[in-house]
């Protein structure tokens, strides 16, 4: 009786740990397509940067929670003789369930910006 409750909770604490790293992995790749669809809107020639950055907030914010979509920023970079639209997402990293505090989550999406 006592080595099942000794094993038990060991094993209950190794399963929800799993799960909890399910999520975070979850999350961040989530995070990953949602800055890369925003990147390749904000690349399109009738849109602008900004357009993309807002577009990544709708995309987290209908997957995920708007809580992630707080540090949402784009910009045009240059990458190997190209103009590229980066979509640069910060969020916090999903600590329990997808409650997340402390430390932060960064993922950029690129897309190469067509020309007006």
């Amino acid at each position: 009786m006592v080595d099942f409750v000794l094993v038990s909770g060991l094993l209950l604490f190794l399963f929800l740990g799993l799960i909890q790293l399910s999520i975070t992995l979850h999350v961040r790749n989530v995070l990953i397509d949602c800055a890369i669809q925003g990147a390749r809107f904000g690349a399109l020639a009738d849109q602008d940067p900004q357009a993309g950055a807002e577009r990544t907030r709708g995309l987290i914010g209908e997957a995920l929670s708007a809580g992630y979509a707080g540090r949402v920023s784009a910009r045009l970079v240059h990458l190997e003789g190209l103009t590229t639209v980066e979509v640069r997402v910060q969020a916090p990293v999903p600590v329990a369930g997808l409650i997340g505090v402390g430390r932060s989550l960064t993922v950029t999406g690129h897309a190469v910006a067509e020309a007006p």
